[in-house]
């Protein structure tokens, strides 16, 4: 390969585990990869969880997290195997040859110091510029990137500033000492479809301009068409498949490629809601804090939502979305309005609430990981609320937890099983059952799908759907992903700036005409085809102009 950078050869990674009461085993992550990367150009590592993309991406940084160790291959970067650096090399390779964005910007900031300052700081450690130019360097590309007053952008501190724009920042961050290599992980997953295509449009020109490379680890290949030259599709820590983006978009040779690129391939028709509605929102209005001056978060919203059906509440972040949830649930009581349950009015505050209806009204979160208690096994989980709301004990909770497992279609074999020992789309389903398992009316589905891998996220859909059916639960699902509404939805809401801007069954509000964040919203979604970006921003400059 002409004017080469990067070459893996036959790279194998593995890590010691030890589950309790067991002898430690040797488990591989990554098993005989090999790709190369030309100067300039970008390399999408995609996969489902656990495939092994981020513990691939990571090693030409000479890093393994998590206790990983490279036991196997090489890795030649601008000439020489790094795997032969020694720790003051490898030091010296990091944030000055090869930089890196993470996929959560806000927690990789440090909240007491001024975003200029963390911007130029490895440029200033490697001794690569002086602070005045570090400074200079960091202004010319916030406005390469698209960040709002450059020239006193970084004066402010990461609170003070959007997800998205605090992403761009991340990727000045890694541009600014002059790479010769950026490693993506994941860096538009967190962000609403409106602010992903201006971090991707942002991330993509910022490659262009400066020529360097980069490695770019998703698990949204619709995303990852707009930006790589080529595509590696891993499972269970191999190459399934690599060829160009063309290639692995139009002509897939693998079944598990062709199953990624037709992914969403769930109809759900919808169904005419009840004349007397299970869910009524009437004029909420809602703020944080005891404040009466404090702006309101939501402004007077009215929704309504029948038994066995979903109404999907879409928005970018910020827009009021999970605030709206606060309110359902009673964890944040409203200024304004009231909220119906079962031709019942629901008490404003979760602890004025009866048992009643805490049960029929149950959620599940964004983030199984940090929803479940680690310390406890998939049985306690789920048959905790068998306990607290039927008084289910011992062989009859058991059996009652086996048959929600059965429900989740993951079998009694997981009963013994702790979080740690689940992938992310089970942990998901254990969430699930622990909600089915309390009987509810409605569940409220927050973002359930969005930390998940595509084909992950269809069953998880799938399996909601097939639920649903069985036990005429109704869903409240927040989401920003139009795929997903699409899939699930019965009626939809869009909410901007904490007001319903669009609100009906799904045909109405996805057929035309939109008003203009509708249509900004749907035309956001990235389309699993290449030159889909550049298309969508020169139909907006046309518009704008």
């Amino acid at each position: 390969m002409p004017n080469l950078l990067l070459e893996i050869k036959d790279l194998k990674i593995e890590v010691t585990v030890q589950a309790a009461g067991e002898a430690a085993r040797e488990v591989t992550l990554v098993d005989g990869v090999s790709a190369s990367l030309a100067r300039g150009q970008v390399l999408g590592l995609i996969g489902e969880s656990g495939a092994g993309k981020s513990t691939l991406g990571l090693t030409p940084a000479g890093y393994g997290r998590g206790g990983v160790r490279i036991t196997g291959g090489e890795i030649w970067l601008n000439g020489r195997n790094i795997l032969q650096e020694t720790p003051s090399g490898l030091r010296q390779l990091r944030g000055r040859e090869v930089t890196y964005v993470a996929q959560s910007a806000a927690a990789a900031f440090n909240p007491a110091i001024k975003l200029i300052d963390q911007v130029i700081e490895s440029t200033l450690e490697h001794q690569l510029a002086s602070p005045s130019e570090a400074k200079k360097r960091a202004i010319d590309l916030f406005r390469q990137l698209g960040l709002p007053d450059p020239e006193q952008f970084g004066e402010r501190y990461p609170h003070q500033v959007s997800g998205g724009q605090l992403q761009r920042a991340m990727t000045a961050m890694a541009l600014c000492c002059e790479p010769d290599l950026i490693i993506f992980d994941e860096p538009t997953t967190a962000l609403d479809v409106t602010t992903q295509i201006e971090v991707l449009a942002a991330i993509k020109n910022a490659i262009r301009e400066t020529g360097v490379a980069a490695l770019y680890i998703t698990h949204d290949l619709a995303v990852v068409a707009q930006l790589a030259d080529d595509i590696m599709v891993l499972r269970q820590g191999q190459c399934v498949e690599y060829g160009s983006a063309r290639q692995i978009l139009e002509t897939p040779q693998q079944e598990y490629t062709q199953a990624l690129v037709s992914v969403r391939s769930i109809t759900h028709q919808a169904q005419q809601p009840d004349s007397q509605p299970l869910l009524s929102i009437q004029d909420i209005h809602a703020a944080y804090g005891r404040d009466q001056k404090a702006p309101s978060v939501l402004k007077g919203i009215n929704l309504a939502l029948s038994a066995g059906q979903t109404l999907a509440v879409v928005g970018e972040s910020g827009s009021g979305k999970s605030t709206l949830a606060r309110v359902i649930t009673g964890l944040l009581p409203p200024r304004q309005g009231q909220i119906e349950f079962d031709g019942i009015q629901l008490a404003s505050a979760l602890d004025q609430r009866p048992k009643a209806h805490l049960r029929q009204l149950q959620m599940v979160y964004q983030m199984a990981d940090v929803a479940m208690n680690p310390r406890h096994t998939v049985g306690d989980i789920i048959g905790r609320p068998l306990t607290f709301y039927f008084g289910l004990r011992g062989e009859k909770r058991r059996q009652r937890v086996m048959e929600l497992l059965e429900a989740i279609e993951m079998g009694d074999g997981y009963y013994h099983r702790y979080p740690a020992e689940l992938s992310g789309g089970q942990k998901q389903r254990v969430c699930i059952a622990r909600a089915l398992a309390a009987e509810p009316k409605l569940v409220i589905c927050d973002e359930v799908t969005s930390a998940l891998d595509p084909l992950v996220a269809d069953g998880i859909l799938k399996l909601l759907l097939k639920l649903q059916q069985q036990q005429n639960v109704a869903y409240l699902f927040i989401t920003h992903d139009l795929a997903t509404v699409k899939s699930i939805a019965d009626s939809i809401a869009v909410m901007f700036q904490g007001e319903v801007v669009r609100y009906g069954t799904k045909e109405k509000v996805l057929s035309p005409p939109f008003d203009a964040y509708t249509e900004e919203l749907l035309s956001s979604v990235p389309q699993m085809r290449l030159g889909w970006l550049e298309e969508t921003l020169a139909a907006r400059a046309q518009l704008t102009s």
